[in-house]
């Protein structure tokens, strides 16, 4: 049914709030759909895809019950969404809560079971699934936001891969204004999230049009001056000649400066194969390809940012190659002679970036002139949003908004500065926002006069969120800048032909699901292999325990369950549901972790939280027969058993130790055998022996030492996928056969008198074990250590007038406890 007000119609459920959802066909009929099976809903920035998902959301508690998951990829999302679904939705608001980060995993643990709908960030559900801590048994919705992130390693396709596993009755839905630049993307998306439709609505059609405005684009080009092409050619003459050294050693054919990714990416397999082949050449070019790529970044910032830009980039350049441990690129780098002239004259321009000049010019047309209120500025590089603010602030109200992320020279925002930014913004605080890439997912700020890009985007996805920012209510206005004769020239046709081809992928998607669907059913209709039988999952990828729509029916699957009378007058205000804010940093769950039960039937496998870093983990919380925890470790990588504690090392990591003078590998398998009596060292990986220059007999000698001298077993896996058999097998041996309980603190043993000794005499000042030792042999008691005078410990072994000093002030000064 559908409530009145005035002229606007609202949609009524009994889980909507009164007269808060607009009613509007176009978002009806994707929800109708929606709420029938796995479907990815394609609809333009702005147009309401949150409420979309939040009508399935409804009936689905509503008709099946369970719980709703709701995912976004930065917290600032998250929260947006969490207030919205509060506003909209009548259940009580402590039933809608927010998983990210912030919220410790104890809390988190007690959260989800109190629950009704959780909204999250990815990786924090992807590390409470490997951890144990949740089940998505319950969980009968879940919603993907900006989908179009499921690829690769995202944490989004292994939690895909669990909720068709693990709930008795899913489904998902995918939302993306931009799934993919082509069909094969689009595929990808849909298949990794184990979606079976696609539901796309443009701007061209009727129900859509009526909400949505023109957005001009206008490309203008801004010539360089002498000054700035000299700098720039002064920086290609140094990259030609690394690239002439790197001919010589035969892994490149080029020439010109004018590289592309593609080219380096090249160039670097090449010198991959000769380092692989133990040849010095590789190690070298591995350097000049270093050189390189800096100074492609140099060029970079010159042509299409600014020279302040650059000159930032120098003084970074200049402090790492000043740094201990600076590599010998940087080194190289700030003592060529060109580099240091170009370096002078950047230091001597004293004009501004032509592009300044016109950003200024724009903006004055817009916001004074036209007597606009709002320009939101866009730019690849935090170093330019820094300095086009100060520039800006000298004329108009502009402020940042960046990541959370600290870098040199420049701070990050926390959330709760991006949100009061963005709630400023909103309120017509300010007039121009200054932003990098963080705010193109989903930028929940009011109407803009302006866009303007600093510089073109080659990626079609983020362009056209980008340009999703105006022309919402009023005819907006999208201003891309151009600097001739620069990389900008090769963005720009980049941008263009890949935006063309995702609006005509959209249109044939549009035009073809039926054969998408048909091309996805083959993989999508075995989703019901994962949680019960194969009927689970309609053959038109409908959920299990519903039946497929109606065929003959003019009205979509699901529609009246939302409208009522589908003929009656569409609304034309805008949503209450803008989309989110986006950072560059992802969110991380918290380093300390709750201890889930376990199930006696399953045998239980306790990783370091570091160890996500690796699959293994993640893999293993996919099997029936394994329970994984998380925990952040003091010792060992893996604990199996009161008595087994694993250190896990890639063949890269093993060798590291013998050849950079890191010891760590050692003090780690001594720390764990202080704890447990078998500790295993895992050694992941081939060519041991021949895989770097280091004699096979220091290799040898490395093996006998963690052998004998701390009585680790010592075992080879090739890859993580036999390491994680392995350890199930261990854990099996070690829980099943011999009765073992999983303890993250050992055995519980005494000490030795000897350990003892040493334990309480390396507690001095924070000696160490290898201190005490040499201090006990010396003295032979710890009374008498507790009583030598300072010229007397000076005697011991490794103990010089530092550590003298502290051992003397912690055991001669008056206690001041209490």
């Amino acid at each position: 049914m559908a409530s009145t007000d005035a002229d606007t119609q609202y949609v009524d459920h009994p889980l909507l709030a009164p007269s808060f959802i607009e009613r509007r066909l176009y978002q009806l009929q994707l929800a109708g759909t929606a709420a029938e099976g796995h479907t990815l809903v394609c609809l333009p920035t702005g147009l309401g895809k949150t409420t979309v998902s939040l009508l399935v959301t409804a009936r689905r508690l509503d008709e099946v019950g369970g719980k709703a998951l709701f995912l976004a990829p930065t917290k600032p999302l998250v929260q947006q969404h969490a207030e919205f679904y509060r506003e909209a939705l009548s259940i009580p608001d402590e039933e809608i809560v927010v998983f990210t980060g912030d919220v410790s995993p104890d809390d988190r643990a007690a959260l989800w079971e109190e629950s009704t709908i959780i909204i999250a960030t990815p990786q924090v559900i992807e590390n409470d699934l490997v951890g144990g801590r949740i089940s998505l048994r319950e969980v009968t919705h879940l919603t993907f936001d900006e989908c179009h992130r499921a690829t690769g390693d995202y944490a989004y396709n292994y939690i895909a891969e669990r909720y068709h596993a693990d709930a008795s009755d899913p489904l998902v839905t995918g939302m993306s204004a931009s799934p993919g630049g082509d069909e094969e993307e689009i595929l990808e998306v849909c298949e990794n999230l184990g979606i079976g439709d696609v539901e796309v609505m443009t701007e061209e059609d009727a129900d859509v049009a009526e909400y949505t405005h023109d957005t001009d684009v206008e490309w203008e080009r801004i010539e360089l001056p002498e000054e700035i092409t000299e700098i720039r050619d002064a920086l290609n003459d140094v990259i030609e000649d690394r690239l002439e050294k790197l001919r010589e050693l035969g892994v490149t054919g080029k020439r010109s400066a004018d590289l592309s990714e593609n080219d380096l990416q090249s160039m670097r397999a090449e010198l991959q194969k000769l380092m692989n082949n133990d040849q010095s050449e590789g190690y070298k070019g591995m350097s000049l390809h270093a050189e390189i790529r800096k100074l492609k970044t140099a060029v970079t910032y010159v042509e299409t940012q600014s020279v302040e830009a650059l000159e930032r980039y120098f003084d970074r350049l200049r402090n790492a190659a000043r740094s201990s441990g600076a590599s010998k690129a940087d080194q190289r780098l700030v003592s060529d002679p060109r580099i240091r002239q170009a370096m002078k004259d950047v230091n001597a321009y004293d004009d501004i970036h032509p592009k300044f000049s016109r950003m200024h010019v724009l903006l004055a047309e817009t916001l004074g002139i036209e007597q606009g209120e709002r320009v939101i500025v866009f730019t690849e590089s935090r170093d330019t949003a820094e300095i086009l603010t100060d520039f800006l602030n000298e004329n108009f109200d502009a402020r940042r908004f960046v990541g959370q992320g600290d870098r040199e020279g420049s701070d990050g925002m926390t959330q709760n500065e991006q949100q009061e930014t963005l709630d400023a913004f909103r309120n017509a605080e300010f007039e121009v926002l200054v932003s990098t890439s963080v705010a193109e997912e989903g930028l929940d700020v009011p109407e803009v006069d302006l866009v303007l890009f600093y510089e073109p985007v080659p990626t079609a996805i983020r362009s056209i969120q980008r340009k999703g920012r105006t022309g919402r209510q009023d005819e907006g206005r999208v201003v891309v800048l151009l600097a001739e004769d620069t990389r900008d020239e090769a963005y720009f046709w980049i941008s263009r032909r890949r935006e063309q081809q995702m609006e005509d992928e959209l249109r044939d998607l549009k035009r073809a699901t039926d054969e998408i669907v048909e091309e996805l059913d083959d993989s999508q209709q075995q989703l019901g292999d994962f949680g019960g039988s194969a009927e689970a999952a309609s053959a038109d990828g409908g959920t299990a325990g519903e039946s497929p729509s109606d065929p003959g029916s003019d009205v979509q699957p699901g529609l009246q369950e939302f409208t009522g009378d589908v003929e009656s007058d569409d609304a034309t205000e805008e949503d209450a549901d803008e989309e989110g804010t986006e950072t560059t940093e992802e969110d991380a769950a918290d380093a300390v972790v709750a201890t889930p039960d376990t199930d006696e039937d399953r045998i239980e496998i306790v990783a370091d939280q570091r160890e996500l870093d690796a699959n293994i983990a993640r893999e293993l919380s996919k099997r029936e027969d394994v329970q994984t925890r998380l925990e952040t470790l003091a010792v060992g990588d893996y604990i199996l058993s009161d008595r087994v504690a694993v250190e896990r090392k890639t063949v890269d990591d093993f060798l590291d130790t013998l050849t950079g003078g890191d010891r760590s590998m050692f003090e780690q398998v001594g720390d764990a055998a202080r704890h447990y009596s078998r500790p295993v060292v895992i050694i992941e990986g081939t060519d041991l022996y021949g895989k770097r220059d280091v004699h096979p007999n220091a290799i040898r000698g490395a093996l006998s030492s963690l052998a004998v001298d701390f009585g680790a077993s010592v075992l080879r896996t090739e890859d993580e996928d036999e390491t994680r058999e392995l350890l199930a097998v261990i854990a099996g041996r070690e829980q099943e056969n011999e009765g073992r309980e999983v303890s993250i603190h050992g055995e519980k043993q005494s000490k030795t008198l000897a350990e003892q000794q040493e334990y309480v005499v390396a507690s001095i000042a924070d000696i160490g074990p290898v201190t005490a030792r040499s201090l006990l042999s010396e003295f032979g008691t710890v009374e008498a250590v507790m009583t030598a005078r300072e010229e007397d410990l000076l005697e011991a072994d490794g103990v010089g007038q530092v550590t003298a000093e502290r051992i003397r002030e912690v055991i001669g000064s008056e206690y001041t406890g209490m």
